[in-house]
């Protein structure tokens, strides 16, 4: 275990990362504190972002060829931009994979993430 606030953790990641895995997960994250203000960040399952408003939002992993952003209640979410392009068979989660080259769409990952955030609260 580190004594290193989760955000640390975060932050050391992205640094660690070094490529535009890094930059798209910051790019990311930058996008998650701007749609949810009150969000929190946590660091599970040695090493894996998470956020959270009311209950877990979405993971942001990091792969070879990909960074993956996993809502965690994603199947209950519509989606009128096609932002989720993975995990589509299942029951909950859906998400999104970034490869190198991907432009975020901010506007409609915001209201994604918004919309995951009132799912969360109930609404």
């Amino acid at each position: 275990m580190s004594d290193k606030a989760p955000s640390e953790m975060i932050d050391q990641r992205i640094a660690e990362l070094g490529d535009w895995r890094g930059e798209t997960l910051a790019n990311i994250r930058a996008v998650i504190r701007d749609a949810i203000p009150d969000v929190v960040e946590e660091w599970k399952w040695r090493g894996v972002p998470t956020w959270y408003a009311d209950g877990m939002i979405c993971t942001g992993e990091t792969y070879k060829a990909a960074v993956k952003m996993t809502f965690a209640k994603g199947a209950k979410l519509d989606d009128p931009n096609k932002l989720f392009n993975s995990s589509l068979d299942g029951n909950v989660r859906r998400a999104i994979d970034f490869h190198e080259g991907d432009a975020i769409d901010t506007p409609a990952l915001t209201a994604l993430l918004q919309a995951a955030a009132t799912l969360n609260k109930g609404g």
